[in-house]
């Protein structure tokens, strides 16, 4: 990729993670908006929004370095089990050990009775479920099955260590930040996932552009030197 596309795609997944993290505070966290407004506080308002909006930058960018991390685990996976297959088992093995870690050492301390648990519960059926769907996708833009498995991985183990941060916590409205940043990783690593081979087709063709610039560069001082040879 080249450094102008790549420039385009990281502030694409900066615009991505600050407006879904932006509305789904709104959401979330309306009882937090909902005095700003009720008391004509805008400046408060908007200085709340904009923190919103900063956090979804901020989980962008984390978005983003788990994506290039597992670009290069990919590689070195396909490396050492030699077959995509056998790489593609060891990642449903990964996918099957990290769900059962996250129901059994994060969701199980902290849930303490059953609206605790639909909680949980539902925001890990929302991963799996854009995990799915965002796989399903990526199959169908590429005709190749065979990335389906990988991109699942992708969806629900790096984005999954990306939410640990939130899941780790312990404070008391832990909660909200546990449901609100998971939006923003799916979102990005989703825009990602699906939006990578076009930036990688645009580096392609500005790469033989810039090729063609130069052959004809070539050619026209050439053609230059044997004119002023001819005379």
């Amino acid at each position: 990729m080249t450094i102008r596309n790549w420039v385009k795609f990281f502030f694409m997944c900066l615009v991505v993670g600050g407006s879904v993290t932006g509305i789904a505070g709104m959401i979330i966290r309306w009882n937090f908006f909902q005095p700003y407004l009720a008391q004509g506080q805008i400046g408060e308002f908007l200085a709340a929004f904009s923190w919103m909006i900063f956090l979804g930058f901020t989980m962008s960018v984390i978005a983003q370095a788990g994506f290039f991390a597992y670009l290069t685990l990919h590689q070195v996976g396909i490396g050492i089990f030699k077959t995509l297959t056998l790489w593609n088992w060891v990642q449903v093995l990964l996918m099957v050990i990290l769900i059962v870690d996250l129901i059994v050492f994060r969701f199980v301390p902290s849930a303490e009775n059953a609206s605790d648990w639909v909680f949980y519960i539902g925001l890990l059926i929302f991963l799996l479920f854009g995990a799915i769907a965002t796989s399903m996708k990526k199959v169908q833009l590429t005709g190749k099955k065979h990335v389906l498995i990988s991109s699942m991985f992708f969806m629900i183990v790096i984005t999954s260590l990306e939410w640990i941060i939130a899941l780790m916590g312990r404070q008391g409205n832990i909660d909200t930040y546990v449901a609100l940043l998971l939006f923003p990783l799916i979102a990005v690593n989703a825009y990602q996932l699906l939006s990578l081979p076009k930036y990688n087709e645009k580096s392609d063709e500005d790469r033989k552009r810039l090729e063609e610039r130069k052959k004809a560069r070539k050619l026209a001082r050439e053609g230059k030197k044997n004119a002023s040879t001819n005379a």
